[in-house]
């Protein structure tokens, strides 16, 4: 990616003698650009953002402002957007299993668009929302993917014309296909390879009477991670590439969620203690698993930690505050030592981060500031803190 939000020592150091720590620092530019990057380099998509990796107000407002629609998974996000004054044509509930509470709103508030890739989905559907316009989620296997959502959900090719003809046999209107490859997909092989299944999907159905006119391809679109190499430019023009192949009459649809809010938010963290444990250093931060870093468990994500020091490495221990042995982020994870009251920055750290933190042990989830609204005044403070210096 060409531009990622990262802040300078300075202004970290600024933020938390401002602020205090732990601090989120969400960035609205960087939300319009990676939208806006999207939309360019896959050109005639429409872009359903997946509010689950971060249902921030001030995210889904910036987005809803450029024109995004959303994949919402519950009746929660559904009730929030519609709150914010979304239009329920601009969402889809993209949940294969939906619960009999988030039919009934989906039902109340005007949303008709749904996914699914069970035969018990369909008699749900249709009793709940009659006619409602539906989407078979296909499962494509990729087990390079950070994340294989594919491992709990999705249908076998097999059996995808069997479900579609229950669907339209229950008055459903069957509008098309999805898959998702799964999170963080690093190539575009497994796009390509959903999109070869889908397209002979879509002419079996055609030859047994459907008009199938939509394809959702899913998320998985990666942002940048430690120990990986990525050309976001060369996978969104395969994949741009294959739909215009294999797909060049056929409504298209995307989820981003990572891709959208995950390079937009830093943390802004501290070193809270400091002990020798088993022969090894481990630090202590007032941000933890039960917070922020939830994304360790929930994502598999190995944050970066910027400590602003050199030194020669060391490997180390990261712990949160809270009275839970669970609470450990990383071991052995290579760092400069460090000392009580430290900061650390933890750039890349906006999707399924604050979206699963808890208020476990009665510690308060980490609050956030927009770098927009404060960045003139930060950067006037942090400018004369120099000049003194």
């Amino acid at each position: 990616m060409d531009k990622i939000f990262k802040l300078t020592q300075p202004v970290v150091e600024t933020l938390a003698e401002k602020y205090g720590t732990p601090l989120l620092v969400l960035s609205l530019e960087q939300i319009k650009h990676n939208y806006q990057f999207l939309t360019d380099h896959l050109p005639g998509v429409k872009l359903y953002y997946a509010v689950k990796a971060n249902p921030d107000e001030r995210i889904v407002r910036t987005l809803a402002s450029l024109g995004s629609c959303f994949d919402v998974a519950s009746d929660g996000e559904m009730l929030a957007l519609t709150e914010l004054g979304i239009a329920p044509d601009r969402m889809v509930y993209a949940n294969p299993f939906k619960t009999h509470n988030g039919l009934a709103v989906a039902k109340r508030t005007g949303v008709y668009k749904f996914t699914f890739d069970s035969e018990s989905e369909i008699y749900k559907m249709a009793k709940a929302v009659p006619g409602g316009s539906v989407l078979l989620r296909v499962r494509v296997d990729n087990p390079k993917a950070l994340v294989d959502l594919n491992k709990k959900f999705g249908a076998h090719p097999d059996d995808a014309l069997r479900l579609l003809n229950i669907a339209r046999e229950q008055g459903l209107d069957v509008a098309g296909l999805c898959f998702h490859v799964g999170s963080q997909s690093l190539t575009a092989d497994a796009y390509v390879d959903a999109m070869k299944i889908c397209r002979r999907l879509f002419d079996e159905a055609a030859v047994q009477g459907f008009n199938l006119h939509i394809l959702d391809i899913g998320g998985g679109f990666p942002i940048p991670a430690l120990g990986s190499e990525i050309d976001i430019i060369k996978l969104t023009k395969t994949i741009s590439e294959n739909l215009a192949k294999y797909f060049p009459t056929t409504e298209i649809w995307a989820e981003p969620g990572r891709f959208i809010c995950g390079t937009a938010v830093n943390l802004i963290t501290r070193v809270i203690g400091l002990q020798q444990r088993n022969n090894q250093q481990w630090y202590f931060l007032d941000d933890g698993l039960y917070g922020t870093f939830s994304g360790v468990i929930f994502d598999h994500w190995d944050f970066e930690l910027i400590a602003f020091k050199s030194g020669e490495k060391i490997p180390a221990t990261f712990a949160g505050p809270s009275c839970d042995s669970l609470d450990v982020m990383f071991r052995d994870k290579l760092t400069v030592p460090l000392e009580m009251d430290d900061i650390l920055l933890v750039p890349n750290c906006g999707s399924y981060t604050s979206a699963s933190a808890t208020v476990f042990n009665g510690f308060a989830k980490t609050p956030r500031v927009v770098w927009e609204d404060i960045e003139q005044e930060i950067n006037q403070v942090t400018a004369k803190n120099k000049s003194i210096a």
